[in-house]
């Protein structure tokens, strides 16, 4: 099936979602991969507070994904998010007129929040919208967003030509038309009235020991994702010595993306079930590096303006294969994924388990990346080059094994959450094995047939 087809597949909702995604990732990567050389170069900010100003942002979005969760399952989701692009108008707004350390710092964390609001909320939505194919409706917004990725920042160089404000008040307008068009046509979901309070919720989460596991494995993944805009790129451009070589990662990384994620998806789908494809998946993404593993330590650093031609395209093919192995790996895991979480965790509560996953995810991404960091530093000698390498291939085998103790205990099953084999329950993870608000009073699961 092509990407068009199962487009066409999903309901009007979820089209809407769909190319709501790609507006936002267009919108966001027109601006943001450019800010960091506008505030060192246009601006003269030094490099501690460019990092300082970026790090706001991650934290401001990183830490309010569960608040953002949360919102989304008690006020809803299309609240949410026409709630976070609106932020996003005011935020790139503020890009555009202000050049002032705090302007910039109201700017950054203002961008942050909005994803941390509309994040959650989107995948939430879907998930209802989905129905049965869920792991097929993500594969189908996994696509519009590598798009968005790829559009962004082409549209944002253009325009950069002219000036960095232009930029930002481009990408300002493309949230308002976006903010527009989801008042206007995203149709309103009824929200299901919580029987618990706010730290009721919570503790239902992190008393679901089920949903744990499963968060603590597929950290993994958002622990490897994270290379595909570090390690990854920086061996491009250490072994070829070229700046454009980053580009080509990127490019191969997207046309998979783009082209191939529908197909995996559904390749997948037929030969195993969704936690057997998860297992592969971080499998695929931690062997990945196994090219690198090998090849770094004979290659050595190559510097910028040397002879090009046979020598890099030959030292360029481990970066390659393992830029095509690890976005093979993460389009397998990815949906599927994210077609779990409400089995292992809520549907009533879909919104909060997805914002504390993607807040354990992303102190497990910046744990892995410090640590990946660090090995690189330790290992400028050629001969500790694979050290890197072992630790992530380390991390993509660690996360597979444990999904894969999950699949084989039945953990990842619909009929582990409620008894039944009936719609995705809440998992078996309290101290009692469930929690006293998951059932009704004869004992069947309330958010059977929503």
């Amino acid at each position: 099936m092509t990407s068009r087809s199962a487009f066409l597949q999903l309901s009007t909702p979820a089209r809407l979602l769909v190319l709501n995604q790609f507006g936002i990732n267009v919108g966001f990567y027109m601006l943001l991969p450019f800010l960091a050389s506008y505030m060192s170069g246009e601006l003269g900010y030094g490099a501690a507070i460019v990092g300082l100003v970026l790090g706001l942002r991650n934290l401001s979005q990183q830490g309010m994904f569960l608040v953002g969760g949360t919102a989304a399952d008690r006020i809803g989701c299309r609240p949410m998010i026409v709630l976070g692009c609106a932020l996003r108008v005011v935020a790139f707004g503020l890009f555009a007129v202000l050049t002032s350390l705090p302007g910039l710092v109201a700017a950054v964390v203002l961008t942050g929040l909005a994803g941390a609001f509309f994040n959650p909320a989107v995948r939430t939505y879907l998930m209802h919208e989905a129905g049965e194919r869920r792991a097929e409706a993500f594969s189908v917004f996994n696509v519009f967003a590598h798009a968005g990725t790829l559009v962004g920042p082409l549209v944002g160089a253009l325009l950069l030509a002219i000036d960095f404000r232009a930029v930002a008040w481009v990408a300002c307008l493309a949230f308002a038309a976006l903010t527009v068009a989801q008042v206007l046509v995203l149709p309103h979901r009824e929200v299901e009235p919580q029987r618990s309070s706010v730290l009721g919720s919570w503790r239902e989460v992190v008393t679901n020991r089920r949903f744990l596991a499963f968060t603590v494995s597929l950290s993994a993944y958002f622990g490897l994702y994270n290379q595909l805009y570090l390690t990854i790129p920086l061996e491009a451009q250490r072994v070829s010595g070229l700046s454009w070589a980053i580009t080509v990662v990127f490019v191969v990384s997207t046309v998979i993306g783009v082209f191939w994620q529908v197909r995996i998806t559904e390749w997948c789908r037929a030969r195993w079930s969704s936690g057997r494809s998860i297992v592969l998946g971080l499998a695929c993404m931690g062997l990945s590096f196994v090219p690198l593993l090998v090849a770094s330590p004979m290659i050595a650093t190559r510097a910028a303006g040397a002879d090009a031609g046979v020598t890099v395209a030959a030292v360029m093919v481990p970066v390659l294969v393992t830029t095509v192995l690890f976005t093979v790996g993460q389009a397998i895991t990815n949906p599927f994924a994210m077609e779990l979480l409400p089995v292992v965790g809520s549907e009533r509560l879909a919104g909060t388990y997805y914002g504390f996953y993607y807040l354990v995810s992303s102190v497990a991404a910046a744990g892995v990346s410090w640590l990946v960091g660090a090995l690189l530093e330790m290992a400028g000698a050629a001969q500790l080059r694979w050290l890197p390498w072992l630790a992530l291939c380390a991390v993509g085998l660690a996360g597979a094994a444990g999904t894969a103790v999950m699949e084989r205990r039945g953990l990842l099953e619909r009929s582990a959450a409620d008894g039944s084999g009936g719609a995705p329950g809440h998992g078996s993870g309290g101290a009692s094995g469930e929690s006293s608000d998951e059932r009704a009073a004869d004992g069947t699961d309330r958010t059977e047939g929503r």
